[in-house]
């Protein structure tokens, strides 16, 4: 089983990268002990502390759901600032996420198939008499395109499959553009409220 995960401070200031900081290693550990093996996929510092802001890591193992549930949702450290001593504020809460990545899409050959259809309009009296028009219909998505520009069969299907692989490569575009949203709006609405997880004190003691 495999997870992708965000651990992120929400555009929160810095005290929150702090938090997602040694949020991370409690994470780390857990994982180790777990016996769940841990990648990371990309990381955001901050600037001024080079403290973690964000985290996305890909998970690996048995019963990951029971592991993160645990995890997932809003995380709470009490705590004093770091940076501002005479700071009041002891509640600092950040985000853990799981997101969905959408898998590089390699097209099958064998998972696309053509029809052959007769073709419409002007181009000569051959047009209305062959079935030269193809359909190019990839399987698992049921997309599909057609070509009836030409008069040779064997050039309308390959130009159907080069318009069909692009009308593919537009749909895992847009998938990665709402994975970027979903990111985005994972940084910018973590709730504060019902923690999942409370950490307490500079040592990240679980209460």
């Amino acid at each position: 089983m495999k997870k992708i995960i965000q651990i992120t401070s929400g555009r929160g200031p810095a005290e929150c990268n702090f938090v997602v900081t040694n949020v991370f290693k409690k994470f780390s550990e857990a994982c180790t002990k777990s016996e769940i093996k841990f990648d990371i996929i990309e990381r955001e510092m901050d600037k001024d502390f080079n403290q973690l802001s964000s985290v996305i890591i890909e998970l690996e193992g048995n019963d990951l759901n029971t592991f993160l549930k645990t995890w997932i949702g809003t995380i709470l450290w009490i705590g004093k600032s770091p940076y501002r001593k005479f700071h009041q504020r002891k509640n600092w809460f950040i985000g853990c996420f799981e997101l969905e990545i959408p898998k590089e899409n390699s097209i099958n050959p064998n998972e696309i198939i053509y029809q052959m259809m007769r073709s419409s309009g002007n181009g000569g009296q051959n047009v209305n008499k062959v079935n030269s028009a193809v359909r190019a219909i990839h399987q698992p998505s049921g997309i599909s395109a057609v070509s009836m520009d030409l008069r040779s069969q064997h050039q309308n299907k390959k130009t159907a499959t080069t318009r069909l692989l692009l009308k593919l490569q537009e749909l895992e575009i847009n998938k990665l553009k709402d994975l970027v949203q979903k990111k985005w709006n994972n940084q910018t609405s973590i709730a504060r409220g019902n923690p999942v997880k409370i950490f307490r004190g500079d040592k990240f003691v679980t209460s």
